[in-house]
């Protein structure tokens, strides 16, 4: 979580799932390296994804242990990540 990129992703998806390319809009940075940093947030149990068709979609996890609660409650929810973006195909 101590990277900037990764915080930007968990302030996407305080306020619900959210769909990986909205996320390359987001941050700036390419698909891969998206993917990259989600992985590690997976990986730590933070957040859990879903397929559906050829698109991901990732969520904060339900059980969350309380010191990522902590730093998750202080970051600020960005409504910015949402499904319209350049990288999306509708």
């Amino acid at each position: 979580m101590a990277d900037l990129n990764r915080l930007k992703l968990l302030a996407c998806m305080k306020n619900g799932e959210v769909c990986v390319c909205d996320f390359v809009d987001v941050l700036g940075i390419s698909q891969p390296a998206v993917s990259q940093q989600l992985k590690k947030l997976k990986d730590a149990h933070i957040i859990t994804e879903r397929k559906e068709g050829t698109w991901k979609y990732y969520r904060l996890a339900d059980d969350l242990p309380n010191v990522v609660k902590v730093v998750i409650e202080t970051i600020e929810a960005t409504d910015s990540c949402r499904c319209g973006g350049s990288s999306c195909s509708s």
